[in-house]
């Protein structure tokens, strides 16, 4: 799988031209450091689910998307997520794929799904959306709700008109990586 590097993000003081971005093999790195941000990170989520489940015995779940203890959660694991990209960025030099989502049916399999005369192909839809004082509340957070909505909204209709929609995800941030999507990269 290729990545392009975001040239929107900031960086630490960790130039390209580290050995953690060189092409020569990289060894003897202290893992401590990646562990206790991944840690960090996995704690705020267990702190989030068990926020998530007494804010939604108290609200509807729409009121509880909205929620602020949720709100603060939320921030605070996308600022984690971003510092564990930027650790391992730093001292790994890689551009890693982490918050993306990607729904399969777990009973399917690919090879059975498609058939000998059967062609595939993943089709992409990218928005940029900006939050502007007519969104109230609503955080970006909540259009990705909305993206979400309306690629079921797409993956149903694509069904009705014959096709077989095997795969599907949302994501921010970037693009969803689907199947063997990374061999057609590298052919490009």
């Amino acid at each position: 799988m290729t990545h392009e590097h975001d040239d929107q993000h900031e960086h630490d003081d960790h130039g390209h031209d580290s050995a953690s971005h060189g092409s020569a093999p990289l060894t003897d790195v202290d893992p401590a450091g990646l562990h206790a941000a991944v840690d960090a990170l996995a704690a705020t989520l267990h702190a989030y689910v068990d926020t998530a489940i007494g804010v939604r015995a108290e609200f509807g779940s729409s009121e509880a998307d909205e929620d602020p203890r949720i709100l603060a959660l939320e921030a605070r694991v996308g600022t984690l997520n971003a510092g564990l990209y930027d650790a391992i960025h730093d001292r790994l030099g890689m551009h890693s794929d982490l918050t993306g989502m990607t729904w399969q049916d777990d009973d399917e399999d690919d090879e059975d799904t498609l058939g000998d005369d059967e062609e595939s192909d993943a089709f992409h839809v990218g928005l940029v959306v900006v939050r502007t004082p007519a969104a109230g509340d609503r955080t970006l957070d909540s259009a990705l709700d909305v993206v979400e909505a309306g690629a079921a909204d797409i993956t149903q209709t694509l069904v009705e008109a014959g096709f077989s929609v095997v795969e599907w995800g949302v994501a921010r941030g970037a693009h969803v990586v689907l199947g063997d999507e990374d061999d057609d990269e590298d052919d490009e």
